[in-house]
Parts: C-alpha cells; sequence; structure tokens
C-alpha cells in the first residue's frame, strides 16, 4: 500500500472499532523542538546518559548535579507547545473516533491540546512535590528557586529537597498504571501506537493487551509484525490526513 492508501486504511479500522485508544511517545513531540531519545544522530540518548544526571539516585545521592546537569532539559520540555500531531488526538477524541490516550511524554502537550482521557503514565511537569513532607507545588517554583541559583530547591515548610513531579530511573510506576492495564485488556479492541519505539517497559507490554493495533512511526518496532497497519512518515501529517479522512464519513 502506499501512503494515502495506509492512511485510508487506518480510518477505516478506527470506524469499524467501539474502544479505540492512543499511545504515544516522544516521537509525536519532536515537531515541537523536543528531541526523542533513540533516533540515529538526534536522539537525546546519543548525547547524555539519562541515568547519569536524571535518576533517583542521583536525585537522592547528589542532588546538585541532578539539578545542575539534568535539571534544564525539564525546563526546556516545559515550555514546549503543541503540534498540529497532538491537536489531530485531541480533535479525535473529541469526535467520539478515540476513547482515551496514553502517553510515555512528561511534557505535557496532550494536555496542552486538549486531550482529557489521559494517562500520563511517566508523569508531567506542571507541578513538584517535597521529598519530605509532600507537600505539592508548582513546577515553576523549582524553575525560579534553580535560577537563583538555591540548588537543591527545597520546601518552605521543611527544607527538604523538591523534586519534579516525573517518574525518574529508579522511581516505581505511579499506581493507576495497574488500573490502566486493566482498563486497556478489558476494554481496547484497537490501539494507535505514535511515536513510540516501544522498548520501554512496562508500557511497551500495552500493545499487547489490546485485541488489535497499528503503528505510525519513523523507526521499526517489535510490534511491526503484529500491527494491521504500519506508517512511517510524518506524524504530524499522518495524523492531520487521518483527522481529515475521518471527517468527512
Amino acid at each position: 500500500m502506499d501512503y494515502l492508501e495506509q492512511v485510508e486504511r487506518l480510518a477505516e479500522l478506527i470506524k469499524e472499532h467501539r474502544n479505540v485508544y492512543a499511545l504515544t511517545g516522544a516521537g509525536i513531540s519532536t515537531a515541537s523542538g523536543i528531541p526523542d531519545f533513540r533516533s540515529p544522530g538526534t536522539g537525546l540518548w546519543e548525547k547524555i546518559d539519562p541515568i547519569a544526571v536524571s535518576s533517583v539516585d542521583v536525585l537522592h545521592n547528589n542532588p546538585r548535579l541532578f539539578y545542575e546537569a539534568g535539571f534544564s532539559r525539564f525546563v526546556k520540555i516545559s515550555s514546549a507547545e503543541p503540534n498540529p500531531g497532538h491537536r489531530a488526538l485531541a480533535e479525535l477524541e473529541k469526535l467520539g473516533y478515540l476513547k482515551g490516550l496514553v502517553t510515555q511524554n512528561i511534557d505535557g502537550l496532550h494536555v496542552k491540546a486538549g486531550s482529557k482521557n489521559i494517562w500520563e503514565v511517566h508523569g508531567h511537569l506542571r507541578t513538584g512535590y517535597c521529598l519530605g513532607c509532600k507537600k505539592k507545588y508548582p513546577f515553576e517554583e523549582l524553575v525560579q528557586q534553580v535560577e537563583l541559583k538555591r540548588i537543591p530547591p527545597v520546601c518552605e515548610m521543611c527544607h527538604s529537597i523538591l523534586r519534579p513531579d516525573v517518574v525518574l530511573f529508579g522511581d516505581p510506576m505511579p499506581s493507576f498504571f495497574f488500573e490502566l492495564q486493566h482498563i486497556i485488556q478489558a476494554e481496547c479492541d484497537f490501539m494507535i501506537i505514535v511515536g513510540s519505539s516501544l522498548v520501554v517497559y512496562p508500557v511497551a507490554d500495552l500493545p499487547r493487551l489490546a485485541n488489535k493495533g497499528s503503528i505510525i512511526n519513523h523507526q521499526p518496532t517489535d510490534y511491526d509484525q503484529r500491527a494491521e497497519v504500519v506508517i512511517r512518515e510524518d506524524i504530524s501529517k499522518t495524523l492531520g490526513d487521518l483527522l481529515h479522512l475521518l471527517k468527512e464519513f
């Protein structure tokens, strides 16, 4: 099939199923200026080892390194804006074609784009919290303290270290993830996988729990052989064309 035939087939599959969910990874946000992790030549992990600067161990044992070497990436991500791909998925939900959206991304761009039924399984950058008393803070509070060279930023109540509300290397998955696995297994009859290499577990196991699925991603994944449709074109363009076709049905 050529590109247009692939998008048309994907639109038909979405129309044929009642409970369609999307799973998105870093690839959907590259058009918003956020590098993905594994693309050859541009992937973030080719330039920096995130475990060396952005893990739970580093946060607890060397918080200055965490905030001086790893935190600037979070700040940049938090200022990004949604691209047409994010907005297309939000519109598909609004039109009733998409029942829910699971994202591995911490950038919050699906929320900014208007998606409502969303699981941010690796957290987000809207808030942070105190490691001691667990008091919540706007993420901007962490940014302001770092900009003022108050490193690491600390809680105004108990003076313990503050951390962003994201799942770091070494953190457990959020408690709602296990409920999400049950929902996908019980309800999802078709999953649209967008911009994910499907190598980070346990999230990469979610497509296996769905009945059927499709892939929109530049790089091959281990799920490609099982997918009904695999599209390797520009993600924003593909989702925009898909939205256009579904609006015409």
